[in-house]
């Protein structure tokens, strides 16, 4: 199967990421995809729009010992169920508006806003950033924050208003984004985020609190990860993060970012300067 030319910073895509971009382009063409794409098409119906969502990669340990925290998710769920994942998921209408005692860095900022899709503001650019953080809460009880009088009184931050934090994103940094191609019964423009374990702010007792979504949470290498029960576009980032800690072990927030897009059977990389 020919693959579409992708080149990254440095040249060349690396081995390891043609092989799992290719895994991804098999998928994408199976017979089932393209039945997937073609009802789509026949009934009419203008592709279903992708939904804007944030995925959190928490990342522990030292240099050539990195850890990164992942969950499974439900069987019983329509999306991916039984999939080894990171924690994450769609933005929500309020994240937007979430005081936070912090905000993204500028540069990081600065490229979510030059690549946004419709309505590039900087209010859904932090939504990005407060939607994981939200979701990590969730599915994990693990917060990013400080301490403050002025705590999120949303009912879905009640996480961090119980315990009078305000969310913190500043750690955050863009590491890529991928969209759901055509076809699928649910599509997702996500924005992969990293961000050091020692940005948490507050452990549940027994160190996660699994929701009914994400369970099994462990720690990880990414290594492991790969080898485990994980799609194929979440294989595609692991090895982008392996290569990126490889050189930039302290995810600077100058370093580009992939993204990710299906366009004329394919799927694209791009990178978002």
């Amino acid at each position: 199967m020919a693959l579409v030319t992708m080149k990254t910073d440095a040249g060349q895509l690396d081995k390891d990421l043609e092989i799992e971009i290719d895994r991804l382009q098999q998928m994408i063409r199976s017979p089932q995809m393209r039945k997937m794409r073609a009802r789509v098409k026949l009934s009419g119906s203008p592709p279903l729009r992708p939904r804007n969502a944030a995925t959190i990669i928490l990342i522990d340990g030292k240099p050539g010992n990195f850890r990164i925290l992942m969950g499974q998710r439900n069987k019983a769920l329509k999306f991916m169920p039984g999939a080894l994942v990171f924690p994450g998921g769609a933005v929500d209408r309020a994240d937007g508006n979430i005081p936070a005692i912090d905000e993204l860095d500028e540069l990081t900022a600065k490229r979510i806003l030059n690549n946004l899709r419709a309505r590039p503001t900087p209010r859904a650019a932090r939504a990005l950033a407060l939607a994981c953080t939200r979701e990590l809460a969730e599915e994990t009880g693990l917060l990013m924050g400080k301490q403050t009088n002025t705590p999120p009184v949303h009912d879905d931050w009640h996480f961090f208003k119980d315990l009078g934090l305000a969310p913190a994103i500043s750690p955050l940094r863009l590491l890529a984004r991928a969209t759901t191609p055509p076809g699928a019964p649910r599509r997702f423009d996500t924005w992969f985020f990293t961000a050091p374990a020692s940005a948490i702010a507050h452990t549940p007792k027994g160190g996660f609190s699994p929701s009914g979504e994400l369970e099994n949470l462990r720690w990880l290498t990414p290594q492991e990860a790969i080898g485990a029960n994980t799609q194929e576009i979440t294989r595609v980032i692991l090895v982008e993060l392996i290569n990126r800690l490889k050189v930039d072990p302290q995810l600077s927030p100058e370093y580009s970012a992939p993204n990710y897009y299906f366009k004329k059977n394919f799927f694209h990389r791009d990178v978002m300067e």
